[in-house]
């Protein structure tokens, strides 16, 4: 029997199941999100297939009823983590009006549900930064035990609000954790000709705070330095850069044609890492997981996919008259 990791990180049997359920479950709604774009029931997918374990193992690895969590639009496995319903991503993915992210307002992936913290991000890329370096610092002044997670792309962290966040929240030391999930791609730039230095976690010491790169197709891994980070954060030691790295699986969004700059054979050699067959095998290796368990946990995952598409499909669009609420406040 193989070693068994997650034990020595404090983790049962049961939590790291969770995980993986976790992990399946955004697989097979991104899964089933790409068969109804096709289908042309739904306008836009933005995927996180190859990017599960990284979110989960992350999004576990902090406090759901304390910290607040500001995601990228590819975050399905984070905002799953924090409560977010499978229901409740099908009916953005449709843009019906029980969308609680923006009443189908916004494309898909713009996540935000106040009760669950998880703050809402815009359409331009890395805005979620400052606000994440700003609610830490509101968490310091009000003296609250937060820590605030912030996730983008490699491409992202080229951004000025990337910078501009980290160096404040270096000077302040405040509870931030960064992390890049670096997926190989800027849409169509490879990583090679977006950074000068070989790695996003080597710009950390520009601003104070330690950097960190690990395997994101591990999400033991992942869980290891986000909740060490949490707890230096926790401790007043400031902010913490995690680069987790790992491959897009699918093109950038379903208006991309990913074949225009990488080969299919460079997507087929990733394919044999992804984290969902490895992360499983892992399990089965440590006698947590079998073939009759593997099959429940998938049976369960399809009925809420199920679930969730039928009652999506069937929802009721947003009244046209209703087009500005939300837009300006109410007397």
């Amino acid at each position: 029997m193989a070693e068994n990791r997650h034990h020595v990180l404090g983790l049962s049997d049961e939590k790291v199941l969770e995980m993986y359920e976790t992990m399946l479950l955004a697989r097979r709604i991104d899964e089933r999100m790409w068969l109804l774009n096709r289908a042309g029931k739904i306008p836009f997918v933005i995927s996180c297939q190859g990017q599960e374990a990284a979110q989960v193992g992350a999004a576990f690895a902090l406090d759901k009823e304390k910290d607040y969590v500001l995601p990228y639009y590819r975050d399905m496995g984070v905002v799953l983590t924090f409560g977010m319903s499978p229901k409740e991503l099908m009916l953005s993915g449709f843009a019906k009006a029980e969308d609680p992210n923006s009443g189908g307002r916004q494309m898909p992936g713009h996540f935000g549900q106040k009760r669950n913290r998880i703050v809402t991000g815009s359409s331009p890329v890395t805005t979620q930064v400052p606000h994440a370096v700003g609610v830490a610092l509101a968490g310091k002044m009000e003296r609250k035990d937060l820590v605030t997670f912030v996730t983008f792309g490699e491409g992202s962290s080229n951004q000025g609000d990337f910078h501009e966040g980290a160096n404040f929240a270096g000077v302040h030391k405040l509870p931030v954790i960064f992390m890049c999930e670096n997926n190989k791609y800027a849409i169509s730039v490879p990583i090679e000709k977006q950074l000068g230095c070989e790695k996003v976690s080597d710009r950390a010491i520009g601003y104070g705070m330690p950097g960190f790169t690990v395997d994101g197709n591990d999400p033991l891994e992942v869980y290891k330095v986000v909740k060490e980070a949490a707890n230096r954060g926790r401790r007043g030691e400031g902010p913490s850069l995690i680069e987790t790295v790992s491959y897009r699986l699918t093109p950038h969004s379903s208006d991309d044609d990913d074949r225009s700059y990488r080969a299919p054979d460079e997507v087929a050699k990733a394919k044999t890492k992804d984290p969902i067959i490895t992360f499983g095998a892992y399990l089965k290796e440590t006698g947590v997981l079998n073939d009759e368990l593997e099959k429940e946990i998938n049976d369960r995952v399809m009925k809420q996919v199920n679930e969730a598409t039928d009652y999506a499909e069937n929802a009721p669009y947003a009244a046209p008259e209703h087009a500005l609420k939300y837009v300006y406040g109410d007397k």
